[in-house]
């Protein structure tokens, strides 16, 4: 669905929307207060509730309220639907100064509609640009040199191997081609386990295909693809032919096109599954008791694939921190909440007590989370493709969900995945 949120829609909210109902915030105060008080900094954030990291950012909070304790700190919490939150709250001229989200569908469009503002002049007057890996600043950077928002939480997305599952369905080794991949998703099922699980109803069976596909193309066929919906370049109708082969031998659980990110968790967790696509943040998750003999490493390559290694996701856009028009009013507390969220300190905590990847500078490992030090540790080891989600037009966004679903669904042949696939992007 396209982002409500416009130049146009901006300019014509006047005093009658800011009086209009706004959405609710789950455990939170309304949005009514987020336009007075000039000594309370507000806060709009995934962060609070079960989201990882919630813990150790709440105790950040709380630190930073008693570091300054002439400033007052409102924290708001919503979940996926976040954005719409904040669009409806611009629109009224009640938005916080800070918001916390990723990267992804209708964030994309914010710093073009003035719905949130250019950071990249204040990590400079700051002195903070240093603190930020290269690569993430790159991400935040829109094509016209804006930085969308303040870089912080990164992730890996390798794919988890139980060795214990895999050892007792006869599978000596993690599989590291497509067809030592369906092999072991025989033996694996032949003991009543599921091979690979995947939400296939939702963004992790999204990301995945776009995995798979990716298998066949380089970067910038890549960003093409995911950037125009054009589907059809060879590599791609390979990458597709590719997914639908695995599909159709069986690799994917049972129904993965109704699976969702919890269920597929949930497999995992409890050794109902033995392989799933797991983001350092699912993979902090995961009990010690799998942990201990689980291996992580890269999706299997195709035949003539154009990557030399198996393929994990990098990504660098997870969570940053957005600075509204309100906030640019109240720019002194922001900078020392930023500050406050950049130091080194603060930094280290997410790593070593959410097992958190960051987008800054840092030397602290999560050692308390081995899977998602494991995940670190891969390098070279694996080959590294494209998170689509910053190229992908945010209209097309559910769409592909929904063409996601379809694709997962045994019988639907590669010619009716492109179709789906290109049909995402015609609202777009």
């Amino acid at each position: 669905m396209r982002s409500s949120l416009t130049r146009r829609g901006l300019l014509a909210a006047g005093s009658g929307l800011a009086a209009a109902a706004l959405p609710a915030l789950s455990g939170c105060s309304s949005l009514a207060a987020a336009d007075s008080d000039p000594d309370t900094l507000v806060v709009h954030t995934q962060l609070g509730t079960t989201a990882p990291g919630s813990p150790t950012y709440l105790a950040a909070l709380d630190r930073f309220r008693k570091e300054n304790p002439g400033l007052k700190v409102k924290n708001l919490i919503n979940g996926d639907d976040l954005g719409q939150v904040y669009e409806t709250s611009r629109l009224a001229r009640k938005e916080a100064d800070v918001v916390m989200v990723n990267l992804y569908d209708k964030t994309l469009a914010w710093t073009d509609v003035d719905a949130t503002v250019d950071v990249g002049p204040y990590l400079d007057r700051w002195g903070l640009r240093d603190r930020v890996l290269p690569t993430a600043l790159q991400a935040w950077t829109d094509a016209r040199g804006r930085v969308r928002a303040f870089p912080y939480f990164a992730t890996n997305w390798p794919i988890a191997y139980n060795r214990a599952l895999l050892d007792r369905a006869g599978v000596d080794a993690v599989p590291t081609t497509g067809d030592q991949l369906i092999a072991a998703a025989r033996k694996l099922r032949g003991k009543g386990i599921a091979p690979v699980t995947v939400g296939g109803n939702d963004w992790t069976g999204q990301k995945l295909l776009a995995q798979i596909i990716q298998t066949y193309l380089t970067a910038d066929e890549a960003r093409h693809a995911y950037s125009t919906g054009d589907f059809g370049g060879r590599g791609v109708r390979d990458g597709i032919d590719y997914f639908v082969a695995l599909r159709d031998a069986g690799v994917f659980a049972d129904k993965a096109q109704g699976l969702t990110s919890d269920s597929m968790t949930t497999q995992f967790n409890t050794q109902a599954a033995a392989i799933q696509s797991a983001m350092s943040s699912a993979l902090a998750k995961v009990p010690e008791e799998v942990a201990r003999h689980t291996e992580v490493g890269g999706w299997p390559l195709g035949p003539g694939a154009a990557h030399e290694r198996p393929t994990i996701i990098r990504a660098f856009t997870l969570i940053g921190f957005w600075i509204s028009p309100n906030g640019v009013r109240k720019i002194e507390h922001v900078e020392k909440f930023l500050r406050f969220m950049y130091r080194p300190d603060t930094v280290s905590r997410f790593i070593k007590e959410s097992g958190r990847d960051m987008a800054l500078r840092t030397d602290t490992v999560s050692t308390d989370f081995p899977l998602v030090a494991a995940a670190q540790r891969l390098g070279g080891d694996v080959s590294q493709v494209l998170l689509p989600d910053v190229y992908v037009p945010p209209a097309a966004t559910q769409p592909l969900i929904t063409a996601t679903s379809t694709s997962f669904t045994r019988g639907t042949g590669a010619a009716k995945v492109r179709a789906l696939l290109e049909a995402a992007y015609r609202s777009a």
